[in-house]
């Protein structure tokens, strides 16, 4: 296995989730996006003080001698 980075692959992601309420903000290219949507998230619910960082990476299979 290894990171899909052929031309075709899904790009990496990265979205933000509240440990909380478990609400999950967009998954986006930008890891910014996710750091954003924590403050948003805690500025509307300033008693949620704890989240998750999701990375979402694709991978492929690679032929080699294990198959």
């Amino acid at each position: 296995m290894e990171p899909d980075r052929e031309p075709d692959g899904e790009p990496v992601t990265y979205a933000a989730q509240c440990a909380v309420c478990e609400e999950i903000g967009s998954a986006e290219k930008d890891e910014e996006t996710g750091t954003d949507w924590m403050l948003a998230h805690l500025r509307a619910n300033p008693e949620h003080l704890t989240y998750r960082e999701i990375v979402t990476r694709p991978c492929r299979a690679v032929p080699g001698d294990w198959l």
